[in-house]
């Protein structure tokens, strides 16, 4: 007689791995980039560069030396997290709070609460809030796009989209005013706008969304459902009373937006594991986001908002866990 061995799960391997999903979102951003460098030239590539590799070395020597664990840097996950923190910060910020940022980052937001797959709260997010908080004049000089790309600290900076608009609505000036104040909507979807490096091409961000999609990297729920809250939103307010509000256009093609919402919102371990779970998620941020947008002190609110709903992860994944395998089947006998 043959006995039947069942061996734990996974009984089936997908093919996926960490190093796998890490590389593919550095590949996802690539475009986005080659955008940063083309408008902000050689402060784009400092501050990426020094942002990539500060990540990388405090991780390893976070875990050789206080940890005592092997280093896991190769998986590119510490990389992911140097390319995401440079990609909040403006182009020609002092090497010294990148260094800053990149400890805070690894240090806080990642490696004390036990490394990859532990954190609860996005670390690129955390290092880019606590600069931002701690450096408000240096995190908020931004450099505008320049024909010559050979400055770095020196680069001409200028106030962003978000900024004019929401400086011009608080002194009672119209949106339809304001809007001849900013770039026409087909270069801010281009990227020729002032702001930090990965927020001004909304077309190579969305490039780096369909790789993502294609490749399964990620699901359609977190970026559809933070996309169309602040299009649904902000649309009702720009209906209510379009003198005040901006339209969803503005609102999805400026600031950070778009890069919080496919590459941010997203990070495995800090959103909700349920496909219900990630649409109550990514309604949270979008609505959060708009709030802060028009009612808050921040122009910008996509950060504070991803890291709010971070918050509020482990109480959706625990209200909104998907039915065990085979539980119906086992009810209806019972």
């Amino acid at each position: 007689m043959e006995r039947l061995i069942v061996s734990p799960s996974p009984h089936i391997h997908s093919g996926d791995s960490v190093k796998k999903n890490m590389y593919g979102v550095i590949i996802a951003l690539l475009p986005a980039l080659a955008a940063s460098l083309w408008f902000f030239g050689i402060g784009a590539l400092i501050v990426t560069l020094t942002s990539i590799l500060a990540c990388v070395l405090f991780e390893h020597l976070i875990q050789r030396y206080l940890l005592k664990k092997p280093s896991s840097v190769m998986d590119g996950s510490a990389a992911v997290t140097g390319l995401l923190l440079a990609f909040n910060l403006p182009t020609n910020i002092p090497i010294g709070l990148i260094l800053i940022g990149a400890a805070v980052a690894i240090g806080i937001g990642k490696m004390s609460f036990g490394g990859l797959g532990q954190n609860p709260f996005n670390p690129a997010l955390v290092g880019r809030v606590f600069l931002l908080i701690s450096f408000p004049v240096q995190m908020t000089s931004w450099p505008v796009p320049v024909v010559s790309r050979s400055s770095y600290l020196d680069a001409t900076t200028g106030a962003t989209p978000l900024s004019i608009i929401k400086e011009g609505l608080g002194t009672g000036k119209p949106f339809s005013e304001l809007a001849t104040e900013i770039p026409s909507y087909l270069d801010l979807f281009l990227g020729r706008m002032g702001g930090s490096a990965g927020e001004i091409a909304g077309i190579a961000l969305l490039i780096g969304l369909i790789y993502m999609l294609i490749q399964k990297i990620i699901t359609w729920h977190i970026p559809v459902t933070v996309v169309g809250s602040v299009v649904i939103f902000t649309g009702l307010l720009n209906l209510i009373d379009p003198t005040s509000y901006a339209n969803p256009l503005f609102h999805l093609l400026t600031g950070g937006l778009l890069l919080g919402a496919f590459f941010m919102a997203t990070d495995y371990a800090s959103s909700p594991m349920s496909v219900n779970g990630m649409l109550l998620y990514g309604i949270g941020i979008g609505i959060i986001t708009v709030l802060i947008r028009t009612y808050g002190a921040y122009p910008e609110g996509i950060s504070f908002a991803i890291l709010i709903m971070n918050a509020f992860t482990p109480l959706i994944d625990k209200y909104m866990k998907p039915k065990r395998f085979g539980e119906k089947v086992a009810t209806q006998k019972a």
